[in-house]
């Protein structure tokens, strides 16, 4: 029997190219990779062209246009726009050219804002968005129905996944743009290189939040992906068909800094700026539909943690900012 060719767009982001770790050492797979000046998944024509001539088995779909609350309030037309844009092409061309198997990954702020925690699939559609980052939510929302509507009107095998907070290699180290832990983790680096005696977190530092090494999701990602269809519908429903994916674990902004100054090495002493707003007190998704279908998270915060700055320390000058 020939080798499964799958396709992952978006390898070269944090989520892809931990995908493409996961299934390299695999000999029954040959991967097929594509970088954006091969093969720009706003062209509709291209794209199909390309699962017209490549005959792809499986499609991870790990390309997005990402980025913090800046980003999102600064260009919501095309946070909304190309997200819409490259999931339409490759669903459908996915379709057209008979790929029966493909993992759509959404975000956790699909979610109402007010989502009662930890948050279960069901409360998708429940309430209002976060406006902040509400055009690059819709977009992941319409990406989940369409999968849906694709297998309820053809019969195909399209799966979803919302991870929760990511982290490690390859994310995004922006300083106006990245997340709570590549911020962190700059901060706590520059402190312990400028020997600084004081770090400042924003906030008051209680605020629960729950992190997954990105890692961690690339394998729930392949587990999801090859779990027997048999057994994955007796946990999910036609219309309520996506996982998510977290670490069913949370910890206080405040813990997360002490990790983080340990894991770097910073022995001075952190302060936190209560000027600064909290957000949302708790946000952890409820990860029961995927325990029951057999996969846990392994990599603990402080190793993860201390996995990701290596990362940083090897490849800091050329890390995306």
């Amino acid at each position: 029997m020939g080798k499964n060719k799958i396709f992952i767009a978006g390898h070269l982001g944090m989520v892809g190219s931990a995908i493409v770790r996961q299934l390299s050492s695999r000999n029954d797979i040959e991967l097929v990779l594509r970088t954006h000046k091969e093969l720009d998944f706003l062209d509709t024509t291209a794209v199909n062209d390309f699962f017209k001539s490549e005959s792809i088995d499986q499609v991870y779909m790990a390309a997005a246009k990402v980025g913090g609350i800046f980003a999102n309030n600064t260009y919501p037309a095309d946070f909304i726009y190309e997200n819409l844009a490259v999931q339409n092409n490759i669903i459908n061309a996915a379709h057209m050219n008979d790929v029966n198997k493909l993992l759509f990954l959404g975000s956790s702020c699909i979610y109402p804002k007010l989502a009662q925690q930890p948050i279960k699939e069901e409360y998708l559609l429940q309430g209002s968005l976060e406006p902040t980052n509400e055009p690059y939510a819709i977009a992941k929302i319409a990406g989940i129905k369409m999968c849906e509507s694709f297998n309820r009107q053809f019969n195909r095998d399209y799966r979803s996944v919302m991870p929760t907070n990511l982290y490690g290699p390859n994310d995004n180290f922006h300083a106006q743009n990245s997340h709570v832990i590549p911020a962190m983790l700059q901060r706590f680096h520059q402190a312990k290189i400028e020997s600084s005696k004081n770090v400042v977190v924003w906030g008051t530092g209680t605020p629960l939040r729950e992190f997954l090494h990105v890692d961690d999701m690339a394998s729930a990602c392949v587990y999801v992906m090859e779990l027997e269809k048999n057994k994955l519908d007796l946990e999910i429903q036609s219309m309520n068909s996506h996982i998510n994916i977290g670490a069913g674990l949370d910890c206080t902004i405040s813990e997360l800094a002490s990790i983080m100054a340990k894991v770097v090495g910073y022995p001075g002493e952190i302060t936190f700026d209560s000027t600064k707003l909290d957000g949302t007190p708790r946000k952890v998704l409820n990860v029961s539909r995927l325990q029951r279908l057999g996969w846990s998270s392994s990599i603990t915060l402080e190793n993860g943690l201390r996995n990701t700055y290596n990362w940083y320390l090897d490849n800091i000058g050329s890390v995306r900012a």
